[in-house]
C-alpha cells in the first residue's frame, strides 16, 4: 500500500518558548520563521520537546492555532496529540485536522502500560478519528511501553498510518523495521542514530540539536541523499558531543537553555524539568561556542 510522505530529511521537534509562564508567541514565530529560513523540511509542534505534557488544552490548542498560521503552508506541520488517554488523543487529532495540519505525531500511551491490543485499538481508534496522516511515536525510555514489531505490522494496514517515529537504541530492532520502510516512513528519534537510520531506510529524522544547529544536521540528511555517505558521516561524526551534550539531563532542559543562550527565548520550563546543572551549562556553553 502506497502511502504518502509527509517529509523526508530534517524535521525540528520545536521547543515551545515560555515568559511569565506563559507561552511567548512573539519568540515562537521567531524561531519558526528562523527554522523555515535554514531550510528546515518540516517542523514538530507541541511534541516532547515542546514540553506538550504541561500544557492545558486551551494553550495547546492556542499553540496549534499559532503555529499553522505562522507556517502558511510553507513548510510540513505535524502536530503532537497524543497523550495516555484514548479519548483526549482522538480529540486533539480532529483539532489537528480542522487546522489542517500535515500529519500528527501520536506517542505511545505512557504510564498506563496499555495491553498489546489496548495499544494498537489506541492507535486504530486516533487513526480513523480523522482524515489525518498519524505518525506512530515510539519511545519506551519515557513511555514505559515498547511498541512491539508484530503491533506495527497490524498497524500499517490503517491507510492513515504512515509513519514512525522511532527513538529507541536498539540496532537490531532498526533492522527489523528497516522491512517495513516500504510500507511507512521511517524517523529517526535520536540525533545520534541519524546517520545509521538513513543507512537502514529511514527517511529522516525528528531532531533536538537542529533547534539551535538546523544546518548541521541538514547536512547530514542532506548529504546522505545526496550520495555523500562519507561527508554524511564526517557530518553526524561532528554533531555527536551536541548530541550527548543535549541529553546529560532530561530533554528539553539543555535545549532549551541552549537556546536561551543563543538569544531565541528565555530559559523557562516548567516544573517537574529545571534548568541544568551547572556542569551541563558549562559542557553546552562550550559547544555553542564552537558552533
Amino acid at each position: 500500500m502506497e502511502k504518502r510522505t509527509i517529509f523526508s530529511g530534517t524535521a525540528t521537534a520545536l521547543i515551545t518558548p515560555f515568559c511569565d509562564g506563559n507561552i511567548d508567541f512573539a519568540r515562537l514565530g521567531n524561531i519558526i520563521d528562523y527554522q523555515i529560513s535554514s531550510g528546515i523540511d518540516a517542523l514538530v509542534i507541541a511534541g516532547t520537546t515542546g514540553e506538550a505534557s504541561t500544557l492545558t488544552d486551551t494553550e495547546r490548542y492556542a499553540l496549534y492555532e499559532f503555529s499553522a498560521e505562522r507556517c502558511r503552508g510553507r513548510i510540513p506541520l505535524i502536530l503532537g496529540t497524543g497523550t495516555n488517554d484514548t479519548k483526549t488523543a482522538v480529540r486533539h487529532t480532529k483539532r489537528a485536522a480542522e487546522l489542517h495540519a500535515d500529519a500528527a505525531l501520536v506517542v505511545t500511551p505512557y504510564y498506563n502500560k496499555g495491553t498489546a491490543k489496548g495499544i494498537v485499538e489506541h492507535y486504530k481508534s486516533v487513526a480513523n478519528s480523522a482524515d489525518l496522516p498519524i505518525i506512530l511515536y515510539n519511545v519506551p525510555s519515557r513511555t514505559g511501553v515498547n511498541l512491539s514489531i508484530s503491533a506495527i505490522e497490524e498497524l500499517i494496514a490503517e491507510p492513515n498510518i504512515v509513519g514512525l517515529k522511532e527513538a529507541s537504541d536498539s540496532t537490531d530492532r532498526l533492522t527489523l523495521l528497516s522491512c517495513l520502510t516500504d510500507s511507512l516512513s521511517l524517523y529517526m528519534g535520536n540525533d545520534t542514530q541519524i546517520f545509521s537510520g538513513l543507512a537502514l531506510g529511514a527517511r529522516g529524522v525528528i531532531s533536538v540539536a537542529s533547534n539551535i544547529a538546523p544546518k548541521s544536521v541538514l547536512t547530514i540528511t542532506q548529504s546522505f541523499t545526496r550520495g555523500e555517505l562519507s561527508e554524511s558521516l564526517s557530518a553526524q561524526k561532528a554533531l555527536l558531543p551536541l548530541c550527548r551534550a543535549l541529553f546529560l539531563e532530561t530533554n528539553p532542559a539543555p535545549i532549551k537553555y541552549a537556546m536561551s543562550k543563543a538569544g531565541f527565548c528565555t530559559d523557562e520550563i516548567r516544573l517537574p524539568l529545571s534548568m541544568p546543572s551547572e556542569d551541563t551549562r558549562r559542557a553546552i556553553d562550550t559547544l555553542l561556542d564552537a558552533l
